[in-house]
This record gives structure tokens, C-alpha cells and sequence, in this order.
């Protein structure tokens, strides 16, 4: 139930972004007279809330179930907030609250990027209930303004580096005060730190290679496959795959099978990418085994826009850049269901078949879908802008107040792509 406007609610707060952002909606909705709640789960958590109307939790995974419903039920809670609907300790708490009638509101990085956040009921991605109908998506657009996609809020280094680095090695250090904590991380954040470091010292060198090896392509044919996170829950949760070297071994095997003789398969490495999985050896050696040779080539720098723009389309699992290239007009083929996967925006036919035809996005379709997603489940701001953060925190609030999620017609039940997801092996 997304609850009527006006009515006073009972907000519990989990994990939030590495930002300001969950802190801010709390204190604009204490302001409104709604009771605001937090959990911590870690000393990072504690000192990112700032220590008001807070419990912590010490205790072990298999504990926090009961926990947390007993705080629900302690609270009176309507609402409970989080960041990440696949993280355990988020999924478990959710699977309560559900049974307990407690509306569940997850908050995610925005599907239009830059400068958008996503708020949405009940779950995100695979999870979501935004329609996947092409119908129902360009009622919802007929019936909401036209967004802000003007650059508001461009991102500061500061903002995206500090709170990870503060949080992450205030838990690494102090551990003990939390010592049954478990991050939703696979890498530990000092190793990590480390090959970023390096990473930072090559950016310039990398970023020449790649345009020099987009120039190259210049006159070719050719398809693009943005890398994901090895760590991010749309290849863990949201896929049947679990990584990228297993969806790279289906795209690699039908690009051989199908593809036309001459044509090229740039793989692009994602921007935030520690380099430590190695990936640049891992495609060359991938390759060579299925006698690909130089028909496939990693670029580790550079920009995704310019390489979408002179391709014939792009392959990804179900990353946010299948959006950007549709809103280049540019092919996209999907191997998981994703929250753009909508008739008439992307490829729904097999992947052999995408690489000898594929079909470009309707651009207006595509106009409709941005329109009704921003009026829906995305707000303006980002987390890595001071400014950005306000600007998202009181939208987040209002519409959690207000009772106006997923408003309006955003929202179908059951989830339109969980059943894909599910037949495909996707472990939700």
C-alpha cells in the first residue's frame, strides 16, 4: 500500500548510499512530523546517520531477521528504507517487513544518468514494477511534464572518493565494535584502494590507447560490450551468470558462431573498475581460444558515448549504458531482463540473430520511456554533488510523505520481469 498523503508515518532507515543522502531525507521528514528510525549495522553507518533516534545491531547474520522485526514492531513502522534491495541484510529485513504489511521503498543510483536518482516501491531492476507494457509506458509519458535533463548537478571527485574511503576504512580498522558486520562487497576495501591508486596513475595512458584504438575502428563494422562490476548485484542477483567471464563466454561463442565475416567486437572496461580481476587478459586469452584473434579488442580508457555512437549496437547484460546507446538510437540486445527492456527500445530476438540485422529503438518509444521513468521512480539530484544530494534528499522525502511512489500508473503488480528473470536461472 503506498499510503494516503497526509497520514503520519513510521520511517526506518537501513543502509543508504556512501553519502549524506539518507541523514537528509530523515530530517526533512522529522520536520513534516513523520518518527524517523535507523539501524546501524557498522561504525560507518553510526557515524554517516550522526547517532540520533538509532539502534545498532551487533549481532550475527542469523540474528538480524528477528532483530529487525522486533524493531519494526517496537517502532510502529510504516516505511522502512534502503539502499540496495539485494544486499542480505536489506533482502532479509524486506521478506519482514512484506509480511508485515510494512511498506518497503528501495533506493538505487538513477537509471538516467547523470544527475537522477531512483526511488521506487517494493524493489529495483529485475525486482521493479514498472510496466514493461509499451502501451501502458507511453500513457504514463501523455500524462507527466517533460524532465530536467539539463546537467545540474555535475559529479566532485571529493564527494565520490571521501565517504568510500572514510567508511570503508573505518570498518576495516575498527572492526571490533561491529565483528559479525558482513559487507555486500566481494573485495576488501584496502587491496582495492591500492589498485585504484594505480589505476589513477595510468588513466592518461589508457585514455590515449582507447582513442587511438577508436580510431582505428574508423570505417569498420562493429558491436560494443560495456563491461559490468564483478561485485555488482546486477551480474550477482540480476543475471543467471554470477560474473562477466561467463556472459563473456555466451557473447564470445555467438559472436564467432554469427556474426559477419569482417565485423569487430570492441569490450569496453567499466569506468570504476580496480583492474584487479585483470580483464585485459582474461578477453585476449578468451579470444584466442575461439580463434577470434584481432576481431575482438579491450579498451581500459576512455569514454562509453563516442565508441556507442559509430557502432552497430551494443551487447550488455542488463547495464544502465543499454539506455544510453538507445537514446543514441543505437541497437541494443540485452542477455537478462532490465528495467528498459521494453518492446520496441531493445532486440528481443535471440543473440545470434542481433549480429547480421539488428533492429535500432523507436526514438519515440525511447522519449516516452525516459519521460515516464523520470516522472515515476527517478528524482533529480546525485549523491556526488553537495547541491545534487539536497536537491535528491527532499524529493526522496516528499515522495515518501506524500505517499507518491511509482505515481502515476507506475506501478504493476506482480513485478512484469521477474518471471523472465527467474526462467533464466537469475537467483531472486
Amino acid at each position: 500500500m503506498n499510503g494516503p498523503a497526509g497520514q503520519r508515518r513510521s520511517v526506518l532507515f537501513l543502509q543508504g548510499p556512501l553519502s549524506p543522502l539518507y541523514r537528509l531525507i530523515g530530517e526533512d521528514l522529522a520536520r513534516r512530523g513523520h518518527a524517523v528510525h535507523r539501524i546501524n549495522l557498522n561504525l560507518g553507518d553510526r557515524l554517516d546517520w550522526g547517532g540520533r533516534n538509532a539502534t545498532d545491531f551487533r549481532g550475527r547474520l542469523d540474528a538480524w531477521p528477528g532483530f529487525v522485526e522486533a524493531v519494526m514492531a517496537r517502532e510502529g513502522v510504516t516505511d522502512l528504507v534502503l539502499h540496495g534491495d539485494r544486499r542480505v541484510y536489506h533482502r532479509l529485513a524486506a521478506e519482514r517487513a512484506r509480511a508485515r504489511g510494512v511498506r518497503v521503498i528501495a533506493t538505487e543510483l538513477g537509471y538516467i544518468r547523470p544527475d537522477f536518482m531512483t526511488i521506487e516501491r517494493d524493489a529495483t531492476s529485475t525486482g521493479s514494477h514498472f510496466p514493461v507494457d509499451p502501451d501502458a509506458i507511453r500513457a504514463i509519458a501523455a500524462a507527466v511534464p517533460e524532465p530536467d535533463l539539463t546537467l545540474r548537478y555535475p559529479g566532485s571527485f571529493r564527494m565520490q572518493a571521501v565517504p568510500d574511503v572514510v567508511y570503508n576504512l573505518t570498518n576495516s580498522f575498527l572492526w571490533f565494535l561491529y565483528p559479525h558486520f558482513r559487507r555486500h562487497t566481494p573485495s576488501h576495501p584496502i587491496p582495492e584502494y591500492t589498485a585504484w591508486g594505480l589505476r589513477l596513475l595510468t588513466k592518461a595512458r589508457r585514455d590515449r590507447d582507447a582513442a587511438a584504438a577508436l580510431a582505428a575502428l574508423a570505417g569498420t563494422p562493429y558491436f560494443v560490450l560495456p563491461l559490468q562490476l564483478e561485485g555488482d548485484f546486477q551480474l550477482r542477483d540480476h543475471s543467471p551468470y554470477g560474473g562477466m567471464r561467463p556472459a563473456l563466454a555466451v557473447v564470445l561463442d555467438s559472436f564467432r558462431d554469427h556474426a559477419p565475416p569482417g565485423t569487430r567486437l570492441a569490450i569496453k572496461s567499466h569506468p570504476l573498475d580496480d583492474g584487479l580481476a585483470r580483464p585485459g587478459a582474461a578477453i585476449r586469452r578468451m579470444a584466442a581460444e575461439r580463434g577470434l584473434g584481432d576481431r575482438v579488442l579491450f579498451l581500459d580508457g576512455g569514454g562509453l558515448a563516442p565508441l556507442v555512437a559509430a557502432s552497430r549496437g551494443l551487447v550488455t547484460v542488463n547495464s544502465t549504458a543499454g539506455l544510453e546507446a538507445i537514446l543514441a538510437g543505437r541497437p541494443v540486445k540485452t542477455l537478462t531482463p532490465t528495467i528498459y527492456g521494453v518492446r520496441g527500445l531493445i532486440d528481443d530476438r535471440p543473440l545470434d540473430a542481433f549480429w547480421a540485422d539488428p533492429t535500432p529503438p523507436d526514438a519515440m518509444l525511447a522519449t516516452a520511456f525516459v519521460r515516464a521513468i523520470a516522472a515515476t521512480v527517478q528524482v533529480k539530484g546525485s549523491i556526488y554533488a553537495e547541491d545534487g544530494c539536497r536537491a535528491a534528499a527532499a524529493a526522496m522525502a516528499a515522495r515518501i510523505a506524500e505517499g507518491s511512489l511509482n505515481e502515476p500508473g507506475g506501478f504493476v503488480d506482480p513485478p512484469p520481469r521477474l518471471a523472465a528473470a527467474r526462467a533464466l536461472g537469475c537467483p531472486l
